[in-house]
C-alpha cells in the first residue's frame, strides 16, 4: 500500500487548471440535452467516454456516431468505454471491442473501466495497453482504477482515474506521495453526490491533491437512482463557469 499524505502538493497546486473528463453519459437517445450541451463552445473539455452498450454494443448505431461526431468535430476528444472487469476481461475481448469502436465510432483513444490496480496485473495492462496504441495514432488512454494504483501504471497509461466514488469519501480522500512525480494533467477524479454548497470544497481538494482532470456531480448511487453519470449535474453551468473556459494540456 502506498504511503498517503495530505500535504504533499504544497501552495503550488492551487495553480492546476481543470478540465472535465465525462465518464459517459446515458445513450444520446435518452440523454439528448446532456450530448448536445457537450458539444456548446467553451466548454473546458478534456474527454468524453461514448458507451454505447457497456461496450461499443453489436452494431453500429447512428445516434451515437452523430453524438460523437459533434464531439469530434468542436474538437474534443472522444474515448471507447472498454470493461477490464478488474482483469477478468480476456485480452482478445478487449481488442476486438476496440476494433468496433474505431471502425464505427473514429474514436481517439480508450477509458479502461474497472482497471486493475495491483502490481501482479501491469504487465497484461500494459500489454493491452501497447496493443491499443499501435491501433490508434496519438491514442489517448485513461486507466480507470477508481484508486490509486502501482505507481508503475503512471508509466503506461496517459491519465490515471485515482478516485472515484461518493463525495462523503472524496472530502476526507488522501493522496499518494508518489503522485507528486508527475504532472497534475496525469490525474482524473470522479466524484458523485457532491452537494452545489460544497463545489469550492471540492475543486480545492482537485487541485491540492494534484489532480487537472475532473468531473462532480449531485447525482447519486445506489437505492435504485441508477448510473450517477448517466445525466448531467443540475449544477453544470455554476461549475462550468468556476472552473472557466481555459484548458492547459
Amino acid at each position: 500500500m502506498p504511503h498517503l499524505t495530505r500535504t504533499t502538493r504544497g501552495a503550488a497546486s492551487t495553480e492546476v487548471r481543470i478540465g472535465f473528463g465525462v465518464p459517459g453519459f446515458a445513450h444520446p437517445l435518452v440523454a439528448p440535452v446532456e450530448w448536445a450541451e457537450l458539444a456548446r463552445p467553451g466548454t473546458p473539455l478534456k474527454w468524453v467516454v461514448l458507451n454505447v452498450a457497456n461496450g461499443p454494443g453489436e452494431r453500429p448505431d447512428p445516434h451515437c456516431l452523430e453524438a460523437a461526431g459533434r464531439l469530434r468535430n468542436a474538437g474534443v476528444r472522444v474515448l471507447g468505454h472498454l470493461d477490464t472487469m478488474y482483469g477478468a476481461r480476456p485480452f482478445g475481448e478487449l481488442v476486438s471491442d476496440a476494433h468496433r469502436y474505431l471502425d464505427w465510432y473514429l474514436v481517439d483513444g480508450f477509458r479502461l473501466d474497472r482497471c486493475p490496480s495491483g502490481r501482479a496485473a501491469l504487465p497484461e495492462v500494459d500489454r493491452t495497453v501497447t496493443t491499443l496504441r499501435a491501433l490508434v495514432d496519438d491514442a489517448h488512454i485513461v486507466l480507470g482504477h477508481g484508486t490509486h494504483p502501482h505507481p508503475g501504471y503512471a508509466e503506461t497509461g496517459d491519465e490515471l482515474v485515482t478516485f472515484a466514488g461518493p463525495w462523503s469519501d472524496y472530502r476526507w480522500s488522501q493522496v499518494a506521495e508518489w503522485t507528486a512525480d508527475h504532472p497534475p494533467e496525469r490525474f482524473c477524479h470522479l466524484v458523485h453526490g457532491v452537494p452545489r454548497g460544497h463545489l469550492d470544497e471540492a475543486l480545492r481538494i482537485a487541485r491540492w491533491q494534484g489532480a487537472s482532470t475532473i468531473y462532480f456531480t449531485d447525482r447519486v448511487d445506489g437505492a435504485g437512482a441508477g448510473d450517477p453519470w448517466e445525466s448531467m449535474p443540475g449544477y453544470w453551468d455554476d461549475i462550468v463557469s468556476r472552473v472557466g473556459t481555459g484548458v492547459s494540456e
